[in-house]
């Protein structure tokens, strides 16, 4: 298993390598640059464009402008932005990575322990109340958008009945809502494999010969269906768990989150190229990091899985 492991992260530095390449290559083959206007409608004159990009090494060519990149990353300076003129990338990612990533690990496990028990229960009660009720849930949550499921949670919580605030990021009130605005989504998708998953696994031959042999029912399904039936559901907890903490726009803007998700899509519009390349590879180390996560609990959820 350790050499199997030293393996995968080793694989993960190609991995990031290619990624960076082909963000950086897209990220300059777009039309206009980083200081093109300056906001409100006003166009930069060329000559100011030329000095500014003299000054951040724009005016190099691509190749050394890359290199100069990963030169600085190696050494954990991640580069100047061009529209936050008094901040570095390290310090918008730093000031705001922790409230993130904070927000994202609550929605993730307020997503497991909702999901997979909602999915767990519609599949044992399959075709009954339960399983409508779950599967209801679930359509509902996958269909509804989470600036509507921001918006009805501002207006019943935070204004009819006033438990919430409705903004801000202060005291453990405050993260109320954000967290189960941005794990709408992914409780419902997970619910959905896990019960996809347990249906399966109910038609198994060993599901039916534990039943044969007189075993309890909790025991039937704690030890030989669930266990069995998360190797799916794993599978996809990895990539929600990357997207969770690495921001969501949406919700850290309507609820005013100090995180850094609302910085990647300004960043895009804004051609803000340190910022785009450091949030870029941030989710790509966080999707490599939790993939691996995944493999390794496959072995721990089924004995039979072995890595050598």
């Amino acid at each position: 298993m350790l050499g199997y492991i030293v393996r995968r992260v080793l694989w993960i530095v190609p991995v990031l390598f290619f990624v960076s390449v082909i963000t950086f290559v897209l990220m300059r083959a777009t039309p206009s640059g980083p200081f093109d206007s300056f906001g409100a409608g006003r166009i930069a004159a060329p000559g100011v464009v030329a000095q500014l990009e003299r000054k951040y090494g724009l005016d190099k060519p691509p190749h050394e402008q890359y290199l100069r990149w990963v030169g600085n990353l190696l050494i954990g300076d991640l580069g100047p932005s061009y529209k936050y003129r008094d901040r570095t990338v390290n310090d918008i990612v730093g000031d705001g990575i922790w409230v993130t990533v904070h927000l994202g690990v609550m929605a993730f496990a307020l997503s497991v322990i909702v999901g997979i028990p909602l999915g767990v229960i519609a599949a044992l009660r399959h075709n009954g109340v339960p399983d409508y009720l779950a599967t209801f849930i679930s359509v509902l949550g996958i269909a509804t958008p989470s600036f509507v499921l921001s918006i009805l949670l501002l207006v019943f919580f935070a204004v009819t009945v006033r438990w919430f605030p409705s903004y801000g990021w202060q005291t453990p009130a405050h993260w109320v809502l954000p967290t189960i605005a941005l794990a709408g989504f992914p409780i419902a998708q997970i619910a959905r494999y896990t019960r996809a998953s347990m249906l399966e696994v109910t038609r198994k031959d060993y599901v039916r010969t534990a039943h044969s042999k007189g075993l309890k029912e909790r025991s039937v399904v704690s030890i030989h269906m669930i266990r069995n039936a998360l190797i799916p559901v794993v599978t996809i907890l990895g990539p929600i768990f990357a997207f969770l903490v690495t921001g969501s726009f949406i919700i850290e803007t309507i609820f005013s989150v100090p995180g850094i998700g609302r910085y990647f899509v300004l960043s895009i519009a804004q051609r803000d190229y340190g910022v785009i390349m450091a949030m870029v590879m941030l989710f790509a180390v966080t999707i490599a990091v939790m993939n691996l996560v995944v493999d390794v609990l496959y072995a721990y959820i089924d004995p039979r899985i072995r890595y050598s």
